[in-house]
């Protein structure tokens, strides 16, 4: 269910909307909610990246399991070839 709400822009956007939204043949509502869809998205994605990377930090400092910089490139640089290798394994 959608409920209404209020954006208050400065006439300048206010006109670029307007000016999408008919290049387009939408409305400028449909502009202004598919653009807040796409940013909240975004940043949901952004926000999961962080917590995971935050995780994975608190992992590595109690664990201290790891690949190096080098062993990652050398798999990375396998990839596509007929030599590509497996995936490095983490050690301590």
């Amino acid at each position: 269910m959608a409920s209404p709400t209020s954006i208050k822009l400065d006439d300048d956007m206010k006109e670029r909307v307007q000016q999408l939204a008919d290049s387009r043949k939408r409305t400028s509502h449909w502009i202004m909610r598919e653009a807040i869809a796409q940013y909240v998205e975004r940043e949901e994605k952004r926000e999961t990246l962080r917590r995971d990377t935050l995780e994975a930090w608190e992992e590595f400092q109690v664990e201290g399991m790891h690949a190096t910089a080098k062993e990652v490139d050398l798999w990375l640089t396998s990839w596509g070839t007929e030599d590509e290798g497996p995936a490095p394994e983490c050690h301590k």
